[in-house]
């Protein structure tokens, strides 16, 4: 599969993405590697996205995952 956004990583180990004409913060850790069709993930900051027909996806806001310490 082709991913259609253009994704990066910065040297804090934290993955970007343009979706759309928008910078977007994808997470940490929690991005799976390889993205592969149909992956979902919620970020650090309670944005969740999903790979749909090779693409990266914002599907919205929902309550960030609690941390355990």
């Amino acid at each position: 599969m082709e991913l259609k956004n253009k994704i990066w990583m910065n040297g804090n180990l934290e993955w970007f993405a343009y979706i759309g004409e928008d910078e977007v913060y994808l997470g940490k850790r929690e991005v799976p590697t390889p993205l592969e069709e149909g992956n979902s993930w919620i970020n650090e900051l309670g944005d969740k996205f999903q790979v749909v027909d090779g693409e990266i996806k914002l599907l919205g806001r929902f309550a960030p995952p609690e941390k355990y310490w």
